[in-house]
């Protein structure tokens, strides 16, 4: 580390003065004892405004932040990724408050899950696949692997993204550590003993959306459980989608979407899914506020791996799905 000299500014940007700064490893700046971003730069780099930063400080106490020698926030890496997971759970149709509980509850280190989590992000950061799947095993058999895909492999591909995004890691960090977790949901999966019933359900996302994790989560355990599933994988057109149900005479049919942006498409392969007499289910950020669900076809199937199981394995045996809280 070294020293320079650097002109210091408020939390606007305005030119202040000018005084020691230490050079830290990570590129981030210290005057004093505060290190990190300016609150403009904070703010454009996660895309959220100065005064929603400042509410969200004052009102949920998230994040604690640091202060320059002369009363400035400054934003650690550290403080940018709750940031980072806050706007994205409101992103998804949350309120402020709710959404500062799951920050805190998926950061809190009396989580029970949280050792494992933390221990799949020291893997990530030293790039080591045998680890993370180490970590991934311990897990399922401490708290079982429907146990270990809503409280250890999800919330554990939230935060690589976080960190990506506030800077904490690479892209290539975040693809690695995707990919390992992609490949120990393939070999759960695989290893699987084969279904001995009738029951099976296509699964796929939504024509915009690339990302497969939460499919595949599913996937392992309704597969684990008795029940075989067909993955069309990410990005699947309607056009595919209903062809696939069309050729197979599939049971039932999921569709996920994660992105608010590609919702319509998603909804609209739904529709035309549902029109073809095929139990269809649903899932994923997109859905997750009431409004966003307010006219769509078929079963929502909440937001956790283990229940959207539980329903999709009940409508297979011949149940009527269950009407889920705060479903429209």
């Amino acid at each position: 580390m070294g020293q320079l000299e650097v002109c210091i500014d408020d939390e606007e940007g305005q030119m202040t003065g000018c005084e020691s700064a230490t050079l830290v490893p990570n590129g981030a700046r210290t005057t004093g004892a505060a290190v990190g971003l300016r609150m403009h730069e904070a703010s454009s780099l996660l895309g959220v405004p100065a005064p929603t930063l400042r509410s969200w400080e004052l009102r949920y106490g998230l994040p604690r932040t640091l202060r320059s020698p002369g009363g400035h926030r400054r934003y650690t890496v550290e403080a940018l990724t709750e940031l980072g997971l806050m706007r994205d759970e409101i992103a998804t149709g949350r309120p402020p408050s709710e959404a500062a509980r799951r920050v805190r509850t998926l950061l809190d280190e009396q989580n029970p899950a949280r050792p494992m989590i933390d221990a799949i992000m020291v893997g990530s950061d030293d790039h080591d696949p045998d680890a993370i799947r180490r970590i991934l095993e311990e897990s399922v058999a401490s708290l079982g692997l429907a146990a270990t895909l809503d409280n250890v492999v999800l919330p554990s591909m939230r935060l690589i993204g976080s960190w990506w995004e506030s800077g904490r890691c690479d892209i290539g960090q975040e693809h690695f550590t995707t990919e390992v977790m992609r490949g120990w949901l393939a070999r759960t999966t695989t290893l699987a003993p084969p279904s001995t019933s009738d029951r099976w359900v296509i699964l796929a996302t939504g024509p915009g959306d690339m990302h497969t994790v939460g499919v595949e989560s599913l996937a392992a355990l309704l597969v684990t459980r008795g029940t075989g599933c067909r993955i069309l994988g990410a990005g699947t057109s309607q056009r595919i989608l209903v062809a696939a149900v069309a050729a197979t005479s599939a049971p039932a049919v999921v569709v996920v979407s994660h992105l608010s942006t590609q919702r319509r498409s998603a909804i609209e392969s739904i529709r035309a899914l549902a029109a073809t007499g095929c139990p269809t289910f649903y899932a994923g950020n997109a859905f997750l506020a009431p409004m966003s669900r307010k006219g769509v076809p078929g079963s929502y199937l909440g937001e956790r791996i283990t229940d959207a199981a539980a329903i999709i394995e009940r409508c297979l045996s011949g149940g009527r799905p269950p009407v889920l809280a705060n479903a429209v």
